[in-house]
């Protein structure tokens, strides 16, 4: 199971992502913006589009705003041009870390974000340092409680999903990235609601941290890359235990 998936599950279910709303909000509208500009204001034929509308519209972010977002990012605005931003590094215990980002000054963002991951004892790297240690896959979450997993996993490949993975409290189902949606809204069209669904960049191999000091490092450099205003998303091969995870969120 992902570590990403059970710290994004537990921070939602304790509602620690309330408090930041409004970054959330700038980072939806961005990628919008980002993937209009990249592939077009259709979502139809535009699979990133079709993901970062889904994924504004559970979070909530209004209409108008995602409108705005696309026309911007299809020309119709004006604005600062955007640019993707891939960095890659090692945090502490030797996690590995992917930091998505979309910014209008790469130099302050490189410099923001090799001071962070510096700050907690690592070290950014080179392009292709780590990122061979990740594969991008759509994540369908939901919670064990009430969900039959022989159903689930009927319906999720009938749907078109690659696997099912699951713990003690949830259950992955995982995609290719190009057909998240698709699964996803068909999953949801058989009564199966999730309780988080996004593209991640999976670990191949994970790091499992018992201690609680190195786990509390390694968390506390996610949550302060993550509120950068220029990062969309951040990544990790740890796999910090439940218990432990739940006390440290």
């Amino acid at each position: 199971m992902s570590g990403h998936s059970k710290w994004s599950t537990i921070k939602r279910k304790k509602g620690a992502l309330d408090a930041k709303r409004g970054k959330v909000f700038g980072k939806l509208t961005k990628e919008l913006t980002v993937a209009a500009r990249l592939g077009g204001g259709d979502p139809v034929g535009n699979p990133r589009l079709r993901v970062a509308i889904a994924a504004a519209k559970a979070e909530n972010l209004p209409k108008d705003n995602m409108l705005k977002a696309i026309r911007k990012g299809s020309g119709e605005g004006g604005g600062a041009v955007l640019e993707e931003l891939i960095l890659e590094g090692y945090g502490p215990a030797g996690v590995a870390l992917m930091v998505e980002s979309l910014t209008d000054n790469r130099n302050r963002t490189v410099s923001d974000v090799r001071h962070l991951i510096t700050k907690y004892g690592g070290g950014l790297g080179e392009p292709g340092c780590v990122s061979w240690m990740f594969d991008k896959k759509g994540v369908i979450v939901f919670d064990r409680e009430g969900v039959q997993e022989d159903e689930l996993m009927e319906a999720a490949l009938e749907c078109g999903a690659e696997d099912l993975q699951s713990d003690e409290t949830m259950f992955e189902v995982l995609t290719d990235p190009i057909f998240f949606v698709e699964v996803k809204e068909a999953l949801e069209a058989k009564g199966f609601q999730p309780t988080l669904a996004e593209l991640q960049l999976r670990p191949r191999t994970t790091i499992r941290i018992e201690d609680e000091k190195p786990a509390q490092q390694v968390l506390k450099l996610v949550e302060m890359l993550e509120d950068h205003d220029d990062v969309n998303n951040v990544f990790a091969n740890f796999d910090i235990p439940d218990e432990l995870l739940e006390a440290l969120v």
